[in-house]
């Protein structure tokens, strides 16, 4: 039954980390730190003072990049290989002591639930730019932030819950994405058809 516990925390917060990264660490780092649930020792890796400083400084950051027009695309772009790199990363780091075919393979999960959630932020956010107004980004930005930080809450005390979450999560990805590329293709004038 652990497994499924460190699966369903691991799911959780790699999918977490393609939308925000900095506030995943963080949440892990101070859940480590001040004994939110008990975590294993795997957990300890995050409770250190340079790594939550500048998670939360970077947070800060984000925060405040992701609630402007434009710059939020910007801000996803260079975040394209940081996201799902951290992804992977904190998959490997919250599983813990395994064989290297099965921290390959959960990194594996991590980078690619990471890169999931970083493209279909990044593609919702270049439709959104498109916008006169910014209070859809704003709106997008604070659901975002609302969604890692419950996600990341529910990851630690509801491990099994968090990985339902990211099943359906992954389920809704799959079925925007194709409205999503559509989108983008009509708001830019690529007709895949003409072309051909």
């Amino acid at each position: 039954m652990d497994w499924i516990a460190t699966l369903g925390r691991t799911m959780g917060f790699s999918f977490a980390a393609g939308i925000n990264l900095y506030a995943t660490v963080a949440i892990l780092g101070l859940a480590s730190r001040y004994h939110w649930v008990s975590l294993p020792a795997q957990y300890r890796a995050f409770d250190n003072d340079f790594i939550i400083a500048t998670a939360l400084g970077l947070y800060v950051i984000e925060f405040i990049a992701d609630k402007i027009p434009w710059f939020d695309s910007v801000w996803d772009t260079i975040h394209t290989a940081v996201r799902p790199i951290g992804g992977a990363v904190i998959a490997v780091t919250t599983l813990g002591e395994a064989s290297p075919t099965t921290e390959v393979l959960i990194g594996l999960l991590g980078g690619t639930l990471a890169a999931g959630t970083h493209f279909s932020k990044a593609g919702t956010r270049a439709i959104a730019n498109t916008s006169p107004e910014p209070f859809s980004n704003w709106i997008l930005s604070l659901g975002e932030d609302a969604f890692v930080l419950t996600l990341g809450l529910v990851a630690l005390k509801y491990p099994l819950l968090a990985a339902v979450i990211v099943v359906l999560g992954v389920i809704v990805i799959a079925l925007f994405g194709a409205v999503l590329v559509r989108a983008v293709r009509r708001r830019w004038g690529a007709n895949p058809v003409m072309q051909a």
